[in-house]
């Protein structure tokens, strides 16, 4: 392991790794200590290992929050989606693991399709910053798009509004579907969420070993094995970058 690659990412001899404690996909518990397990938490061990430092969760309640302490020294790696917009400050290794997003719609909705969707009228409610919502930002043209701080609260304003439309991750949205009778899940998906690792843009030595790891991880089955050592349903292994 390179000197370098140690010092970027463990600076202060342990590697602090931010954690979105708001995806329940990658974070699906607590240990007895209250340190988050999954997935996720899991990824970060193991890089931990890797570089011969113990590992410390940074949790994060949102994506958003992880990603606007990039840089300022709280974190040294972020398990959250890639996006642009996060991009700018964060180096991003490819994705390790693909959730795919779609659209929930009331009963009786005349949306067939995922390009119904996005037509004038439809408001279609989200969770404001979360990886999805990052990319209904840069690309709904026509439709209304309304925020909430949870996926909980999405769903109270979809139900509560006779909205037409709830941006979601599918395994989220199949439990909402379970609470609304004659609701319908749209087939196919507007985005394929991409939960990856990144650092520090300035950390150029660590965020090279960040990407061949996530690289190994997905190739040696680890990734897989992951997902089927915390049962998670809706998480699938990214394709080779």
């Amino acid at each position: 392991m390179s000197p370098e690659v140690v010092k970027e990412l463990a600076p202060t001899g342990v590697l602090r790794a931010g954690i979105n404690l708001g995806n329940f996909l990658l974070v699906t518990g607590k240990s007895a200590s209250g340190d988050p397990e999954g997935v996720s938490p899991d990824m970060a061990r193991a890089i931990a290992d890797r570089l011969g430092v113990p590992v410390q969760y940074v949790p994060f309640a949102k994506p958003g929050e992880l990603a606007d302490q990039a840089g300022n020294n709280v974190w040294d790696i972020g398990l959250i989606g890639a996006e642009p917009q996060r991009a700018e400050k964060i180096a991003f290794s490819a994705a390790y693991v693909e959730i795919e997003s779609t659209y929930l719609v009331p009963p009786g909705s005349p949306l067939k399709t995922i390009a119904d969707v996005d037509v004038k009228g439809v408001r279609i409610v989200s969770t404001a910053r979360a990886a999805y919502d990052l990319w209904l930002e840069r690309n709904i043209k026509n439709a209304e798009l309304l925020r909430t701080n949870s996926m909980d609260e999405a769903f109270a304003k979809f139900t509560g509004e006779k909205l037409e439309a709830l941006a979601g991750l599918k395994p989220r949205l199949l439990a909402d579907l379970e609470k609304l009778p004659g609701a319908r899940i749209i087939d196919g998906q507007f985005a394929a969420v991409q939960q990856a690792i990144g650092t520090a843009r300035a950390n150029t030595a660590g965020a090279a070993f960040i990407a061949q790891f996530v690289e190994e991880a997905k190739a040696s089955g680890f990734v897989a094995s992951l997902i089927e050592k915390h049962k998670v349903r809706g998480l699938s292994v990214a394709p080779k970058a």
